[in-house]
C-alpha cells in the first residue's frame, strides 16, 4: 500500500462472485442490467460502478470483452513507459491482476517481461484467487527472471474467495496450489469480509491453509466497491482483524478514487 504501481489488468476469470454485498445465498444482478444497456458505452470509463457483486465485472464477463483494448507486448510495455513517472522503471511495482491473472495468460509473460524496456522491474505481484497451478514453464521461468537480477522480487497476493462471494468452497479454497506459490515468491492471503459469518468462514479457510503448510501472513478487507458500501463496514473489519493478530487491508481506491476505472 502506498508503493507507486502499474497495473495490468487481464481479462477473463473462472469466477463471478456475484454474491459480494448481497445476503448469503443470493446473487447481484446488477451487472446484468447493465450488460442490457451495453449499446450506451463506448468505453471502460463510462461503465457505472456496482454496489453489488464483483466490483471488476468488466474484466471478465464476455458481454463487455469488446471494451477491452487487445495489445501486443511491444504495445502494453509503451503504454507502462508512457505512465511510468520517468519513463523507466525505478522503484515501481507491476501488479498483475484480472480477472484471474494466472489462467492462459502463463504463456504471455515472459514475451511481456522479455522486453529490453522491462529490464529494469524488480518487483512483480499476482492478483490471484488462488485456484490456478503456475505451469511448470512458468515457474521455471520466473525463477530464472530472479536468478538474473537477486534484488528482483515476485509476490503472490492471493484473494481467496469465500462463501460470501457466491463461489462453492471447494473450488474456491485450495491450499495445495497456494502452498506451491511460496516455492516461487511471498505469499500472503487477502480475504475479504463483512460480517461474522464471513470472519467465522475466514478462521476455517486460514485453519485449512496452515494445515497445508501456508505460512504467509493473513489480511482482511472489507467488502464494498463503492464509498457507501465500503464506510460501513471498513472500521468493523478493522477490528475484527485486530481481535485476530491478522493484518487489515484497506481499500485505498475507494476513498481516494471512488474506485473509478482504472485505479
Amino acid at each position: 500500500m502506498g508503493v507507486p504501481s502499474v497495473f495490468l489488468r487481464t481479462f477473463g476469470c473462472n469466477f463471478t462472485c456475484g454474491g459480494f454485498g448481497m445476503p448469503r445465498g443470493e446473487m447481484s444482478t446488477e451487472r446484468d442490467a447493465i450488460a442490457e444497456r451495453m449499446i450506451e458505452f463506448k468505453d471502460y470509463n463510462e461503465l457505472p460502478l456496482v454496489s453489488t457483486g464483483c466490483d471488476s465485472y468488466a474484466s471478465w464477463d464476455p458481454r463487455f470483452k469488446d471494451l477491452s483494448p487487445v495489445l501486443e507486448s511491444n504495445a502494453i510495455v509503451h503504454r507502462i513507459m508512457e505512465i511510468l513517472p520517468h519513463r523507466r522503471w525505478e522503484d515501481e511495482h507491476l501488479v498483475i491482476t484480472g480477472g484471474e491473472p494466472l489462467l492462459g495468460w502463463q504463456r504471455a509473460y515472459p514475451d511481456l517481461l522479455d522486453h529490453p524496456s522491462m529490464e529494469r522491474l524488480q518487483e512483480i505481484t499476482f492478483e490471484t484467487n488462488g485456484t490456478q497451478e503456475l505451469s511448470l514453464d512458468f515457474k521455471s521461468y520466473l525463477n530464472k527472471w530472479i536468478e538474473q537480477d537477486l534484488r528482483r522480487e515476485i509476490t503472490f497476493s492471493v484473494s481467496a474467495k469465500l462463501p460470501g462471494s457466491g463461489e462453492r468452497w471447494e473450488e474456491a479454497i485450495r491450499p495445495e496450489i497456494v502452498c506451491d506459490y511460496q516455492n516461487v515468491g511471498y505469499t500472503y492471503l487477502k480475504l475479504v469480509v463483512a460480517t461474522a459469518q464471513d470472519l467465522a468462514d475466514a478462521e476455517q479457510a486460514v485453519l485449512e491453509y496452515r494445515t497445508a503448510g501456508f505460512t504467509g501472513p493473513v489480511y482482511v478487507m472489507p467488502v464494498g466497491g463503492v464509498e457507501r458500501v465500503y464506510t460501513l463496514n471498513n472500521r468493523a473489519v478493522a477490528e475484527m482483524a485486530m481481535r485476530k493478530g491478522w493484518r487489515y487491508s484497506d481499500r485505498l481506491q475507494v476513498p481516494l478514487f471512488k474506485n473509478e476505472w482504472g485505479t
